[in-house]
């Protein structure tokens, strides 16, 4: 999970702030339950203004993706060596003198 940048925590920590304070004034509650319920509103307001702010694009992802893309590909490490291989090779009247007949079946 990625940190917070500085404008997410300021963002956050200002709606949360001012929120508090004005909800507080607004609602004019003075019960213990009326004020947690205003503190938990602005956390959650805080959080939701937090996670909405873009977050910026990486220098470096954004400089390696540029330096990847003007590189040349590197050349292969290992480059395999084509081997000549003897091969036995028959004549054809060698390898028909030696088959049996051919017998096709003949349609009625």
């Amino acid at each position: 999970m990625p940190r917070p940048t500085a404008a997410q925590l300021a963002y956050g920590s200002f709606t949360v702030i001012f929120s508090t304070l004005a909800m507080l004034l607004l609602s004019q509650t003075s019960s213990g339950l009326g004020i947690a319920v205003v503190a938990f509103a602005a956390l959650a307001l805080g959080l939701l203004v937090s996670l909405t702010v873009p977050q910026p694009k990486s220098r470096t992802a954004a400089a390696a993706r540029a330096a990847a893309e003007a590189a040349p590909a590197p050349a292969p490490a290992f480059v395999p060596q084509r081997r000549r291989v003897a091969v036995r090779r028959e004549t054809v009247s060698a390898a028909v003198s030696s088959a049996e007949p051919v017998r096709e079946r003949s349609t009625p």
